[in-house]
């Protein structure tokens, strides 16, 4: 193997202590020309491996990032495991031997290559048994940021996750002087089986945000009135539903880590005052979305997913799970700067520094409110709501950003947009008791109303009397950002199925709960363009419309109201250009990954459409994106939430 540039050697019973007294872990300073690394003390260093052949070894490791010894799953006694430093171009290499009780598994996340490389057992290869080696070997036809993980059990939630960093044949279409990694994770003392039964039992196991008379009734009775409130709150409990219901997993259990280190210990990386460094975030959590901002920086977004795009400069951005994002920062001054990475449901943060001395420390910022869900997060349709009770309508709030260059009509007035506790005072009750109503019977379906056997309206143009098959395809319709139609599988009726979007809207320029107007720059979907043209230009031949569904209080998830135990293939021709829809019935973002193809998303501009291979569904919204069907075999999709995969999960087969 070569390892020309291996910066420590992994311990075959490396003890990683994540909370060194004093200690600064600095992570892969890499200048843009020479590799090297941060002249920083460490505590802990991030491997890099380079080269052609690697030897990856899975095995266990105790770790401590509580005060309390815990066992790890880590490739080559490193968590995260080794930087993998590969060139466009070239053919790779990695024997992986399986020193685990179990059988393991390694997907290279994002990267092109053949089916039977991919790494997931059951579709692509039997896994990696205990004791055995597997090698995997593929050409390395892309470059960018990318990462690698475990496709077994839980293995992703203890440890097993890594970054792959290729270097492009041609130079970069920016230039900087500094390079570094920031791998965002979540980690839990608790074991990942257990957590899963936990929310099996108890879906709201974790959130301990919930209302409470004394913190949250009584204020609200004192300032909005007692009959708001008590309409608010029959509102949410006639549908079962809590708007505080933002993450299923949350800080009361998992510690939050930046390149391994938790916040207590912090990851350093040095800068020179004026120089550009590029930041290539990761994030490999099982269960948390990430808002990372670098308070008295601006960000220039340069790629998503390992792909350029047209630099978009951000106060912010949300980080879905497996989703990737390149950033160049400009310091300036001779001070630290913290990268401030809140979990999206605010219970807690990633924490590192940029700094010139690492003597110099920032201290992270104060972390925002804790989001509350609204009825635009639940698919209502707000223009229905907003229509004339007594003479009274929904006021209209700026939206972040515009639509320059969409063919996105805005088709409510309110759609992507909070309902703060400051607007919904200022509305007279009748509106709140408007909203109410309308809830009750246009919002998403309630288990009660599932257990009546009430039916939903199936479409935001009238009502159909039978649902769209599973799986059910038709041909295609014109510009998907459109207004359109929204039809209901029939499998989607049932107890396993607690709520249906009424009125999912295409919402690529919303930041998402939490972000809206919040009075910074916050980087969305509609600001990507590609840098380069679409390559496949040809309109889809079909669509494939999916739905996100699930029953919260049960902890159940599907698509179209279907497991995948239970599901049949997607069958893709070979060859083919395909539009794949994903509507959203839940309540929560969905980052929805599919393996070996690339998928171009729309927004708007077809043109220069950016690539990725992971994407964000927000709550009670849809998305579309278009697939070339260029590689045979059998591939998983599947939403990139640890807990939620075993479910919401399908096997796409090109043939």
């Amino acid at each position: 193997m070569s390892k020309d540039n291996i910066l420590r050697a992994p311990a075959r019973r490396r003890f990683v202590q994540g909370l060194a007294l004093g200690s600064l872990a600095a992570g892969l300073g890499l200048n843009a020309r020479p590799l090297l690394a941060a002249s920083t003390p460490v505590a802990q260093t991030q491997h890099l491996l380079t080269g052609t052949d690697f030897d990856l070894e899975i095995g266990h490791q105790i770790v401590n990032f509580t005060g309390k010894e815990k066992l790890a799953t880590t490739v080559n006694g490193s968590l995260p495991a080794p930087i993998l430093r590969w060139r466009e171009g070239e053919r790779v290499r990695l024997n992986v031997r399986n020193r685990l009780d179990t059988d393991s598994s390694i997907h290279w996340h994002g990267i092109i290559l053949p089916t039977e490389m991919d790494g997931v057992p059951g579709l692509s290869f039997d896994g990696i048994a205990p004791g055995e080696e597997f090698s995997y070997e593929f050409d390395v036809a892309q470059s960018g940021t990318y990462w690698y993980h475990s496709h077994s059990g839980f293995q992703e939630q203890t440890g097993l996750y890594g970054a792959i960093i290729i270097d492009p044949k041609e130079p970069e279409p920016f230039s900087y002087d500094r390079d570094y990694i920031l791998m965002l994770s979540d980690w839990s003392d608790t074991p990942p089986e257990r957590i899963y039964s936990n929310l099996k039992k108890m879906s709201h196991y974790y959130n301990r945000r919930e209302r409470t008379l004394a913190d949250d009734f009584i204020p609200e009775a004192q300032r909005d009135g007692l009959s708001t409130v008590l309409s608010r709150r029959q509102m949410w409990e006639k549908m079962r539903m809590s708007d505080r219901d933002i993450s299923d997993v949350t800080g009361y259990t998992y510690t939050f880590l930046m390149n391994g280190q938790p916040p207590a210990a912090g990851w350093t990386g040095l800068f020179t005052p004026g120089e550009k460094v590029r930041l290539r975030v990761i994030n490999a959590a099982a269960m948390t979305f990430f808002d990372l901002r670098i308070p008295g920086l601006k960000m220039t977004v340069v790629a998503c997913d390992g792909q350029y795009v047209k630099p978009v400069s951000v106060d912010e951005f949300r980080i879905g799970i497996a989703e990737t994002i390149d950033v160049i920062v400009e310091p300036e001054a001779h001070q630290a700067y913290s990268l401030f990475a809140q979990a999206i449901d605010r219970s807690g943060y990633a924490h590192g520094q940029l700094t010139p001395d690492p003597a110099l420390k920032a201290s992270p910022p104060a972390m925002d409110p804790a989001p509350e869900l609204t009825h635009m997060d639940m698919g209502m349709d707000m223009a229905k709501m907003g229509n004339g009770h007594s003479g009274h309508s929904m006021p209209a709030m700026p939206m972040q950003g515009d639509h320059t260059g969409h063919d996105m009509p805005m088709q409510n007035a309110h759609a992507g947009h909070d309902m703060p506790a400051a607007h919904q005072a200022a509305m007279p009750q009748n509106e709140h008791q408007h909203m109410s109503a309308s809830m009750s019977q246009h919002a998403m379906v309630a288990p009660s109303m599932v257990a009546q056997g009430m039916n939903h309206p199936v479409g935001t143009h009238g009502s159909h009397g039978q649902g769209m098959r599973h799986g059910a395809e038709k041909p295609y319709q014109g510009h998907p950002l459109s207004a359109g139609m929204t039809v209901h599988a029939d499998s989607e009726f049932g107890p396993h199925v607690d709520m249906r979007a009424e009125a999912p809207q295409y919402r690529l320029d919303d930041p998402g709960v939490g972000l809206r107007n919040n009075g910074r720059k916050v980087l969305t979907y509609a600001d990507l363009r590609s840098l380069y043209p679409t390559p496949d230009s040809r309109e889809p031949g079909r669509e494939i419309e999916l739905h996100l569904t699930g029953n919260m209080s049960r902890y159940m998830w599907s698509i179209n109201g279907i497991r995948y135990a239970d599901a049949d293939p997607i069958h893709l021709t070979y060859g083919e250009r395909v539009r794949i829809t994903l509507v959203n019935d839940t309540m929560m973002p969905h980052p929805v990954h599919l393996h070996g193809m690339w998928s171009d998303l729309e927004t708007g501009d077809a043109t220069h459409l950016p690539r990725k291979h992971t994407l964000v569904v927000q709550p009670g919204a849809r998305l579309s994106y278009l697939v070339t069907a260029d590689a045979r075999g059998e591939w998983a999709f599947h939403c990139h939430l640890l807990y939620h995969m075993m479910g919401m999960f399908r096997k796409v087969v090109v043939s």
